[in-house]
């Protein structure tokens, strides 16, 4: 199995993203971006620093322009001034020349949030998604980062539809396949904010071999090696380990029954906890860790 040479960073979201596609209307009034200490974090982890060249791409928002300029502001008060916006709406744009050679060309790209369908539709089997796969696996320091359907997208199998209200009936939560990027892990975004750990329970009891995370609002993970796992952030991320379930029923009932599973294993990871996914263990910080982060 190769190990990917760059970086992820999944980001929960926050509830001023521009879009809310639950609630079916745009937050355009609230769209000071939130990830500050995040995004210091994102700059970090790039090989150039500040110095680095970052792609925002804008696809699965439907305020692109609005979302991108906020990207830019956020970035620019971060003294990050090679920053520039790529709001790719369909497939044929993005096979345009100019957007394939700016993806080749960056040091680092963030997956603004939105409607994640929009990104597996716009990028699947396109060549800036198989140079964005290529350069996450054989490039050092290549870094991928995206908050909320940007976070989503990232795995395998992608969650896209699911209210939290239903979420313990069965169909109410619908996957598909994602970009990939991990594999054997599902992501969802804004996770104690809107109620989801019923509806990521229900995905992980469904694919019982991936391992849920979620991630809370203005929390994400650090993930390097496409294995190794560190909560940054200021919230919480959950992880959901359906490995040893004893018993679910979600095999055997008709849509719109209630499930049960038994021995679902769950953690919780604040800022600096750890966890190895091959091993599917937890990692507490050390207590001089403990002393740093409170430091800071």
């Amino acid at each position: 199995m190769n190990i990917p040479k760059g970086k992820l960073i999944p980001v929960g979201g926050a509830e001023d993203k521009g879009t809310d596609l639950e609630q079916g209307f745009i937050q355009r009034n609230n769209l000071n971006f939130f990830e500050a200490g995040i995004l210091r974090r994102i700059v970090n982890e790039t090989k150039f620093q500040n110095d680095s060249r970052i792609e925002v791409i804008t696809t699965a928002s439907m305020i692109p322009i609005e979302v991108g300029e906020n990207y830019l502001d956020a970035f620019a008060k971060l003294s990050c001034n090679n920053v520039h916006t790529l709001n790719i709406r369909n497939r044929e744009e993005a096979q345009n020349p100019e957007y394939i050679a700016r993806i080749r060309n960056a040091d680092a790209v963030m997956i603004s949030g939105g409607n994640q369908m929009r990104l597996t539709a716009t990028f699947g089997g396109t060549e800036i998604y198989d140079i964005l796969r290529s350069r996450y696996n054989n490039e050092e320091g290549f870094l991928i980062a995206g908050t909320s359907a940007g976070a989503m997208a990232m795995s395998n199998t992608m969650i896209y539809e699911g209210n939290a209200a239903n979420a313990h009936l069965k169909g109410a939560v619908k996957v598909t396949t994602g970009l990939a990027f991990m594999r054997d892990v599902i992501f969802d975004s804004h996770f104690d904010k809107r109620g989801r750990f019923g509806r990521l329970a229900q995905a992980v009891a469904s694919n019982p071999s991936c391992i849920g995370i979620g991630l809370g609002e203005d929390t994400g993970l650090l993930i390097t090696d496409g294995n190794y796992m560190e909560a940054i952030g200021s919230g919480m991320i959950v992880i959901i380990d359906g490995h040893n379930i004893r018993h679910s029923n979600i095999a055997d009932l008709a849509d719109g029954s209630p499930i049960s599973i038994e021995n679902l294993i769950v953690h919780f990871l604040a800022k600096g906890n750890k966890y190895i996914l091959s091993e599917r263990k937890y990692l507490a910080m050390h207590e001089s860790e403990y002393a740093k982060t409170e430091v800071e």
